[in-house]
């Protein structure tokens, strides 16, 4: 258990990107760039233990939709449940068109975009939603996917959900291959405007890389909560929140802070109980062992200070009066407040997206949102009178910058306007 005072002093930030492993990376983005489809079977036969021939690196719609049809029907109710809350958030948020006047912003969705779904230690249709979705209330024209080739073929549920969130292709193709794939294009993968989706380090360094030659969301590190809570918090419930963070990767960082020592005692005999019964032990054992950290606080205002200074991934609030936090926490990816507002319902369906900033980037970022997948032009229109009255003060401008053809465009209108 460490003071507030302890914890700002030995508190790091976690690696988001390992460099040692750019070399690597850098190889792989110029293979694909050089023998595109070939280097992406090559790489699935050394990555993933997957033969595949080219014609097998596009998933088949009738694929998907024949994994929709043998979803058993409460899963299949569940994901088609959630597709619709996040289409309805997502659209309550979408940017519209201001009313046109002679200045204004227009918004255009992108042509194409890319989304990388893991599919390693575990599959994620909950990604495919988070991110597809969006992309269809924005009226993106045309989305991909590209995951990790399995040697059982890719996850049926996660397929399902593909057929859900009307994804137009699904590619496997998984790593820095995939990503370099839809930064640049290959044979059968077309490039694309932007990359989103989390992943491992390889994934998170190739879009780093490629980042420039096409747009990205974010580079993602490992995933991590902040809960806060009181003497009203209910210990079984908190615990399991950081075990539902600790069971996503041993890198995996959740914190517990409060100003009651007893509290956080509680809560702590309650994770070792509940996760004896939890399935993935192993990997919650490494996270907690080296990424779990409980901190005692003096007060709210200390607490305030410790939370923005994580700026968490998920920030949880479950204390009296919790919604007295919303307007003081400034960094914080998302924010569940009180009780019933649990992360995991964030990340399946609550409606905001569940990819967010990690490692502190929530000090300049923010989660992903339908907006991410539009872009604006500002339009200038002006009416004669209106050009009449800016045009003096640009040209006085120009002439200190002294660049002679920006003064003379704007005089050259402006005196035959006097005229």
């Amino acid at each position: 258990m460490y003071t507030a005072e302890e914890f700002k002093n030995q508190y790091k930030s976690a690696n988001q990107t390992d460099l040692s492993k750019a070399k690597a990376v850098m190889d792989i983005i110029h293979k694909v760039q050089e023998s595109g489809d070939d280097a992406l079977i090559d790489y699935a036969r050394q990555f993933d233990g997957v033969e595949l021939d080219s014609d097998q690196l596009e998933v088949p719609i009738a694929e998907m939709r024949k994994a929709y049809n043998e979803l058993d029907s409460e899963l299949r109710d569940a994901l088609e449940e959630a597709y619709k809350q996040i289409y309805k958030y997502q659209e309550s948020i979408k940017w519209s068109t201001m009313p046109k006047s002679e200045l204004y912003q227009n918004i255009q969705p992108l042509n194409r975009i890319g989304i990388y779904v893991p599919g390693g230690k575990a599959s994620y249709p909950s990604t495919v939603l988070m991110t597809a979705t969006l992309a269809n209330v924005a009226g993106v024209r045309e989305t991909i996917i590209v995951t990790p080739p399995q040697p059982g073929g890719i996850n049926k549920t996660t397929l399902a959900a593909c057929f859900i969130a009307q994804v137009d292709h699904v590619y496997q193709s998984g790593g820095a291959q995939g990503i370099a794939a839809m930064a640049y294009g290959t044979e059968t993968i077309p490039k694309v405007d932007k990359i989103v989706g989390p992943g491992n380090q390889y994934v998170a360094l190739a879009k780093k890389l490629v980042y420039g030659d096409v747009g990205i969301d974010s580079i993602a590190g490992p995933s991590e909560i902040v809960l806060v809570v009181d003497e009203t918090a209910n210990e079984e419930w908190v615990a399991l929140d950081v075990l539902a963070q600790a069971e996503h990767d041993e890198m995996a960082r959740t914190f517990l802070i409060s100003t009651n020592k007893e509290k956080l005692a509680a809560v702590e005999a309650e994770i070792d109980k509940q996760k004896l019964k939890q399935s993935r032990l192993s990997v919650i054992n490494g996270s907690l062992k080296d990424h779990h950290y409980t901190i005692l606080t003096s007060g709210k205002r200390e607490t305030i200070e410790i939370v923005n200074l994580i700026a968490g991934e998920h920030v949880s609030i479950q204390t009296k009066n919790a919604e007295e936090y919303i307007s003081e926490i400034k960094t914080a990816g998302a924010l569940f407040i009180g009780p019933y507002s649990p992360e995991a319902i964030g990340d399946y369906v609550a409606g905001p997206s569940h990819v967010l900033p990690t490692n502190g980037n929530a000090r300049f970022a923010n989660g992903l949102t339908v907006n991410d997948f539009l872009r604006t032009n500002s339009v200038i229109q002006l009416k004669k009178e209106t050009f009449q009255k800016m045009a003096p003060f640009g040209m006085r401008i120009a002439k200190e910058e002294e660049l002679q053809a920006h003064h003379d465009s704007l005089a050259v209108r402006w005196k035959e306007e006097e005229k």
